[in-house]
Formats: structure tokens, sequence, C-alpha cells
């Protein structure tokens, strides 16, 4: 990594589709105030990971991390597979 450069964002989510070939994608679930109620809710995005091994599977909980654009939705990258789904 570059002297000046940030450290690369890392997220802990929940694989919710594994059937795309070396890609997954990953619902990262945080939890907010609401602006205008107080109230705590939880907001989800998704993340197109790539899996470079295929090894993850829907439900697995996963850590990914930020990296250079792999294709037009995929910017991210596994690096930990921290629970996997018992089936």
């Amino acid at each position: 990594m570059a002297e000046n450069s940030k450290p690369r964002k890392r997220r802990v989510g929940q694989v919710v589709s594994a059937r795309m070939d070396k890609t997954i994608v990953v619902k990262v679930t945080r939890r907010v105030q609401h602006p205008f109620y107080k109230r705590v809710v939880q907001a989800r995005k998704k993340f197109y990971a790539h899996d470079e091994q295929n090894q993850c599977r829907e439900g697995d909980w996963v850590r990914i991390e930020e990296t250079r654009p792999l294709s037009k939705l995929k910017r991210w990258r596994l690096v930990e597979v921290l629970e996997k789904t018992r089936a």
C-alpha cells in the first residue's frame, strides 16, 4: 500500500447469494438512529464481492475488504469466512 493512502474499508456481513461464478452478494447491516424519529433502525446494503475459490454458500458470515474495481459492480473481495452455515 502507498504511504499516504488510507486503510481499506472492511465490512462483516451475511452471504445472500452465491450463484455466480467467483462472485458473492453480501448483505451488511448497520444500526443507525433515524434522523427525525430518533429510533434505532437497521440500515442494510448489498455488496458484490470476489470469491476466488467459490468457497462461500448462502448464509455464511464473511469479512470483505474494499479493492479496485473488478467488474461493473464488484469493488470488494472476500478476506475470510467467519462462520459457515450448517447444511
